[in-house]
């Protein structure tokens, strides 16, 4: 991408490193941001209007939207040059992932609402709209981008050669004769 090089290069040289050896880890927070924008926004316009009594099924609805856009994006740029499963189960391994993730940022949520009854009428709107945006927003995109990133370096976009060492390593646990460790 030219205009990414342009912004490179005129990086100081430290900077410029560190951007090259964590790219991915920044293309993977440029998607977060993007998906959060997606994700926050259709959460507000659901939770504003038709689902204004139903949260939770507002942030599982954006986070599934949120989730498809993440995936493309992560696919086809964030770790892009990463390969080694087929697509349907790289889909799969991602949506899976995702959908952990999806949970682990509606706990948050969850507590804010159900434990700690922060929600009209035991609080102002003011309180619950803020109690939402932090609880569902912060902590549980902070809980949900963490496990996202370990997993998908991990299992949904290995490098194709930490995936051939690893089925290479199956196909001799396999094959090894018995009485030998």
């Amino acid at each position: 991408m030219p205009f990414v090089d342009d912004v490179v290069n005129i990086l100081p040289k430290t900077l410029r490193d560190l951007a090259i050896r964590h790219h991915e880890l920044i293309k993977f927070a440029i998607v977060g941001a993007t998906t959060f924008v997606i994700d926050s926004g259709i959460f507000y316009i659901l939770k504003l209007t038709v689902l204004e009594s139903k949260p939770i099924t507002a942030k599982i609805i954006s986070g599934v939207i949120a989730v498809i856009a993440s995936y493309i994006l992560n696919r086809e740029w964030s770790f892009k040059g990463r390969g080694g499963r087929e697509k349907h189960h790289e889909a799969l391994l991602f949506f899976m992932v995702s959908a952990i993730g999806v949970l682990l940022s509606n706990l948050p949520l969850w507590v804010s609402r159900y434990f700690f009854h922060l929600h009209v009428p035991d609080v102002s709107l003011t309180v619950e709209n803020i109690a939402d945006f932090v609880s569902a927003f912060i902590i549980g995109n902070i809980l949900q981008m963490v496990f996202r990133f370990w997993a998908m370096k991990r299992w949904v976009f290995p490098n194709e050669i930490d995936a051939l060492v690893e089925e290479f390593e199956e196909l001799y646990e396999e094959e090894k004769p018995l009485g030998f460790s």
